[in-house]
């Protein structure tokens, strides 16, 4: 019994990766148009690393984005081929690791005990988190479709593990 393996996680995983970038890039963009208008960065790598994390957000709402649409529309597409996908997978969960472990050695504050609920301290936190959380995602998204292509491929050539 043969099931579609792919076509059950991609459309799930990629859309949790959209909603979280779009997420990440709402609240990077806000922080970077307030700490603009006010001037009031902790320091300057912070003001680059939140760019960073706008870029990075952008990178994957776009590409995840045109992904799914190319899925969706069942196109051969180069950009839906799926070592494509698996380039494009670990060259996002590199920008993604890179840049929430750097923010985590950045970002002044610890887990912000005693600051209101809305605080800068509380919004950097957020940015890190999420920042992790798409980490997680590319990370358990290649390893999904590698899993995939791996089983795809013994289904079609056979198992070579096997004993003649």
């Amino acid at each position: 019994m043969s099931t579609n393996v792919r076509g059950h996680f991609h459309p799930f995983l990629f859309t949790v990766m959209t909603l979280c970038a779009a997420a990440e890039l709402g609240l990077t963009a806000f922080l970077i148009s307030a700490g603009n208008a006010n001037g009031t960065w902790p320091s300057p790598r912070y003001h680059a690393l939140l760019i960073m994390f706008a870029f990075n957000a952008s990178w994957t709402v776009l590409f995840s984005t045109a992904y799914m649409l190319y899925l969706f529309d069942g196109a051969t597409h180069f950009l839906a081929n799926v070592a494509s996908s698996v380039v494009w997978i670990l060259m996002t969960s590199v920008l993604w690791g890179t840049a929430a472990g750097i923010m985590h050695n950045t970002r002044t504050g610890t887990d912000c005990p005693n600051v209101p609920t809305i605080s800068r301290c509380r919004q950097s936190l957020t940015v890190e988190a999420l920042g992790w959380t798409e980490f997680g995602l590319c990370t358990m998204n290649a390893l999904v479709t590698c899993a995939w292509i791996y089983t795809s491929h013994s289904k079609i050539h056979g198992d070579s593990r096997r004993m003649v």
